[in-house]
């Protein structure tokens, strides 16, 4: 499966589906268009996660989002691990399924952690050859998401965004666009995060993530503990205006708020959304006047 496909419909604007919120998808209506699950949460043969993934997945589209597949491995993907993603995707119907462009183990061991790659040809070839491994037996595109980094390598080749370019064009896989990966990634290594966004094939960008991160000054952690920041905000905006309306989600994955928060902070990025449709709209108007 390498044929580029077109991204699928946008759904709206979602949520990170966690524990503690699911009373409240289970009580009342909430207003999230859709809910992004954590994959490998969801791998076991029974118990409460899957019997309330069951009932809320009645009311609300899922994507899911995993943490494990190693995308990057020189070993290639678990075939196994590919299987339980393929079951559990057959049982959630999911409206797409998304994990990093990174590897996070090695030798069977997965490490809990994201790690970033070198951005040459012979890693370009490791990751083609495993998202087309991933791609057959998932039977759908994968989509990908842009890592946050904290180290770079000697060894790179080419930029990050022209290395995710060439992974789209090779294997028409799909962008999961992290847009606070991209500015703690942009202050870390000092690149300018618009030259990331306008090195990215806009007609591959299926869903796009806001979280927030911990600035320490000389260095930014994505650590998804903090309402959206402010410049990532901004740079939400300046995405939208070149890959259009993509749908949105919120991370938050510590000091986890009341819902009710949760979803005035998703109408922040409604707000923008709308705003940033308002000016391409006027600006085709006056294009054709």
């Amino acid at each position: 499966m390498t044929s580029a496909q077109s991204p699928a419909a946008n759904p709206g604007f979602g949520l990170g589906l966690r524990t503690e919120h699911y009373l409240d998808f289970l009580d009342a209506p909430q207003r999230v268009d859709w809910l992004e699950i954590l994959s490998d949460n969801y791998l076991v043969p029974g118990g409460k996660p899957l019997v309330m993934l069951d009932q809320i997945r009645a009311n609300y589209p899922i994507v899911m989002h995993g943490v494990a597949l190693s995308i990057g491995a020189a070993d290639g993907p678990d075939r196994s691990y590919l299987g339980a993603l393929a079951a559990l995707a057959k049982r959630v119907e999911p409206l797409w399924i998304s994990d990093h462009l990174c590897w996070s183990g090695v030798h069977g061991r997965v490490l809990h952690d994201l790690y970033p790659l070198p951005y040459t040809e012979a890693a370009l070839a490791v990751v083609v050859r495993n998202v087309q491994i991933a791609q057959e037996i998932l039977q759908r595109p994968l989509v990908l998401e842009n890592v946050s980094s904290y180290v770079s390598f000697h060894a790179s080749e080419m930029s990050e965004w022209e290395f995710i370019r060439e992974v789209c064009q090779r294997t028409g896989c799909r962008l999961l666009l992290d847009v606070n990966n991209i500015y703690v990634s942009s202050v870390n290594h000092g690149f300018d995060p618009h030259a990331f966004l306008d090195g990215i094939p806009a007609d591959r960008v299926q869903q796009i993530h806001l979280a927030g991160h911990t600035d320490h000054g000389d260095h930014i952690v994505d650590t998804h503990d903090h309402p959206v920041a402010d410049p990532v905000w901004a740079l939400y905006a300046r995405a939208l205006a070149r890959f259009g309306s993509v749908a949105t989600m919120i991370e938050r994955d510590d000091h986890i708020p009341p819902l009710a928060e949760l979803v005035a902070e998703l109408d922040q990025a409604r707000a923008i959304a709308a705003k940033a449709e308002s000016a391409s709209r006027r600006e085709l108007a006056e294009s054709c006047a």
